[in-house]
């Protein structure tokens, strides 16, 4: 299986970006059924919803497709500073204020992920946010599993190839939504000069991430170094994901000055369209909890928000080609990346 993979990245498949929390059952499966690679999202789903989600996909296509797992990260929050986020934001925003949770608990699921990923046999796992122990990269490849890794500087892509992943995604930050930033801060690198200084450093394959939305960014990032591309916002503008439609038209009448990078939903900085909550912790400069306890913080806002037609109040993360940006559906998609 793993040459399998292997052979469709290096003949420049693309990849869907995960995007936890917007990937359905029918945009993987339709994505790997185009000729392209399909990735679920696991990141906020528990092991029940991950064992469904992955069945609906087996349902529906023959091919390979992805999963992406967050590596679990060493963060804390005391009572103290939880008391004290949820006062300022009542006091700001008082109309959610009955949304915020009374108590949060982030249980640590990896394990379970990668116990059912095996057993599954799910041809791709990939890792954000940091990498798992030599063991699970061990019983990966064992089980013929191809594992990515995802690096924001060069000294992250030589840690992702030291530890024997397959290939590394080498994301800019033109990214949208969250980046897999684990070595020290985020530097912020742009994917065009991203891409050829990992490709002087590591030997497996590079697929570039982060502001690629059409055939020109592919053939640049080929250029550059890249055996493949892998497309975030593009694939969110799409019939088949469950982005919200006020966040579709969101990325269809910005522009890339309208996205901003921010803390105030989740607690790790994320590219998304400036909106009133972004510009409330902009101007206010409000405490934050760490990720992911400030994500688990707003989660029910950003629902309700999403249930009142509020977008002032959701995360509409977006990459910076957002001008670009069009409604469509997987096949026209991947049919213009591929041009």
């Amino acid at each position: 299986m793993r040459k399998k993979v292997a052979d469709l990245i290096e003949e420049n498949a693309i990849l869907q970006a995960p995007m936890a929390g917007i990937t359905t059952p029918e945009l993987v499966s339709e994505v790997s059924n185009q000729g392209g690679i399909g990735n679920i999202g696991a990141g906020y789903l528990n092991t029940p919803e991950l064992n469904q989600f992955i069945d609906e996909v087996n349902k529906s296509t023959n091919d390979i497709y992805g999963i992406n797992l967050f590596v679990p990260e060493k963060t804390s929050m005391s009572l103290k500073e939880l008391e004290e986020t949820k006062e300022a934001l009542k006091e700001f925003i008082p109309k959610y204020s009955e949304h915020l949770p009374k108590e949060i608990k982030n249980e640590n699921l990896f394990n379970e992920q990668i116990d059912l990923i095996i057993s599954k046999r799910v041809p791709i796992v990939s890792f954000t946010f940091g990498l798992p122990n030599k063991e699970i990269i061990k019983r990966l490849k064992t089980e013929e599993i191809y594992v990515i890794g995802t690096a924001t500087t060069v000294e992250e892509a030589i840690a992702v190839e030291r530890l024997g992943c397959d290939a590394v995604v080498a994301q800019g930050s033109e990214a949208g939504g969250h980046r897999g930033t684990f070595l020290g801060e985020d530097h912020l690198i742009g994917l065009m000069s991203l891409v050829p200084q990992i490709a002087d450093h590591v030997k497996i394959p590079i697929i570039a991430a982060g502001g690629i939305i059409d055939n020109r960014g592919v053939k640049a990032a080929l250029c550059l170094g890249a055996s493949s591309v892998q497309v975030g916002s593009a694939f969110l503008m799409t019939e088949e994901s469950s982005a919200h439609e006020l966040h579709k038209d969101a990325l269809l009448n910005s522009i890339e000055t309208d996205t901003v990078l921010t803390k105030a939903f989740s607690g790790k900085l994320a590219r998304g369209i400036k909106n009133e909550f972004t510009q409330l912790y902009a101007k206010q400069n409000l405490s934050l909890l760490a990720y992911p306890y400030q994500n688990s913080l707003t989660k029910n806002m950003r629902k309700q928000a999403a249930k009142n037609n509020d977008s002032d109040y959701m995360s509409l993360w977006a990459g910076q080609s957002v001008r670009l940006c069009k409604k469509t559906n997987v096949k026209e998609l991947l049919k213009e990346l591929k041009r």
